[in-house]
């Protein structure tokens, strides 16, 4: 009997299928049966974060978790950050301002920081708050700061897109208010008098017959 089992989940959006021994590793997984390669190996240990991956949109350590644990679940990798070929904020702001050197940190750096950048939606997010939520992130080459300054950048830059969303639609809603408030054209008008008057000629010609039906029943 085969040791392999066939697993099924949802990578980067797409699902999956693959046949591995139930406790291998996802991390293996994915680099070797699904061709991700992103997603780094550090200390295999779970202790430096370089695997990190989002299981269910929350970061995990790829390299303590069993492919099995992940049949049904959807799994984001570092290569599904960007639309495309264009990078998102966060990855673009990690270029821009140094927070990406050697590289074998930063998959997992990034993995780790978009999941706090969802929970911190429509704001910039302390300091303090993300070195807590990269507290088991491991970097040897930044010494932190240029991390923490463009996950903050990226907040930012979502932030403001917020804000130009929200606006946009108040300028729309406000539009369509102004079109609704608009002056009736002479048209308008005109049809307005021609439903009054008949309406004033219906109610005459009804009341001449109410009149007429109360002489003849006398």
């Amino acid at each position: 009997m085969s040791d392999k089992i066939a697993v099924t989940f949802t990578v980067n959006g797409r699902s999956r299928r693959v046949s591995a021994p139930p406790m291998k590793r996802l991390l293996d997984v994915l680099r070797e049966e699904c061709g991700l390669t992103g997603t780094k190996e550090g200390c295999g240990e779970g202790e430096c974060g370089a695997c990190s991956l989002l299981l269910d949109g929350k970061s995990v350590n790829s390299c303590l978790v069993p492919v099995a644990h992940a049949a049904g679940r959807r799994v984001t990798t570092v290569e599904g950050l960007a639309r495309g070929a264009k990078l998102n904020a966060l990855q673009a702001a990690f270029v821009d301002m140094g927070g990406a050197q050697c590289g074998i940190c930063t998959p997992g750096m990034l993995v780790t920081a978009s999941e706090l950048l969802a929970r911190a939606k429509g704001r910039v997010p302390s300091d303090a708050e993300v070195r807590d939520a990269l507290a088991g992130n491991l970097c040897r080459c930044t010494g932190y700061q240029k991390i923490v300054d463009a996950v903050q950048a990226a907040a930012r830059v979502g932030v403001q897109a917020s804000r130009a969303k929200t606006g946009g639609a108040k300028a729309t809603r406000g539009a369509k208010r102004k079109r609704a408030a608009k002056p009736p054209t002479a048209h308008a008008k005109k049809m307005a008098a021609r439903a009054t008057t008949k309406r004033r000629v219906t109610a005459r010609r009804a009341k001449s017959k109410h009149s007429a039906r109360r002489l003849k029943s006398r």
